[in-house]
């Protein structure tokens, strides 16, 4: 567990400072204190892409698509995004809408990870990696990711091609959900859609160009 705890350590969730929104278009970043938004929004500015923070339900309306970042413990992140008061929006929203790691693992309906269910947007769970001699829990590195629909998300990214994955927990493979696999001890979903919810179990923030491009392609969706 210490390569989760020194990934969620370097990914605190330091509140960013806010890009110059430029008209519609950018993305609002649901900020619920779950980690990872530094390395997100500075990635997001090398891209030239606009976004700026989600603290209340009113700010939905000024984003055309959102991103619910999300490292660490699926069941706390549940909690914290409870406390926000914003699921009902959530669970409402019919613009584009990317759940990241953790993020990902909330749209589902139920984690292994301290038994608790999640937004039920997917119905479908998620699970925890069996341990053993071969395949070391958390999956940690790089990962080969193939698409199994067509979809503008994957737009100009090869099959094959490789991000990066720290996680303890996986999404169950569910042919209807899932948008790309990979395998790791066992085949799981490392995207999923439905509608205009996508989630990804990687980094596309830290996956290199295929992840810079994955980014950009969902500021275009």
């Amino acid at each position: 567990m210490d390569e989760i705890k020194n990934f969620i350590e370097t990914n605190k969730a330091i509140p960013p400072k806010s890009s110059p929104f430029r008209g519609r278009g950018g993305i609002g970043i649901i900020n619920y204190g779950a980690g990872n938004i530094f390395s997100l929004t500075a990635a997001l500015e090398r891209l030239g892409i606009a976004y700026d923070m989600i603290n209340k339900e009113e700010d939905f309306e000024q984003f055309d698509r959102y991103i619910i970042p999300g490292v660490g413990h699926a069941g706390a992140a549940m909690n914290k995004l409870e406390q926000t008061g914003l699921v009902p929006a959530i669970k409402s929203l019919t613009k584009p809408t990317l759940g990241i790691c953790v993020g990902m693992q909330l749209l589902t309906s139920y984690s292994e990870e301290g038994s608790s269910n999640l937004l039920d947007i997917f119905p479908i769970k998620t699970l925890k990696f069996a341990n053993n001699t071969e395949y070391k829990v958390p999956h940690t590195g790089w990962n080969t990711v193939y698409p199994e629909k067509e979809n503008p998300l994957f737009e100009n990214i090869p099959n094959g091609s490789h991000f990066y994955f720290v996680h303890s927990y996986f999404i169950e493979y569910n042919i209807v959900y899932t948008l790309s696999s990979t395998t790791y001890n066992n085949k799981f979903s490392a995207s999923i859609w439905r509608d205009n919810f996508y989630g990804v179990q990687f980094h596309p923030e830290k996956s290199g160009a295929y992840g810079e491009t994955l980014l950009t392609n969902f500021s275009k969706i």
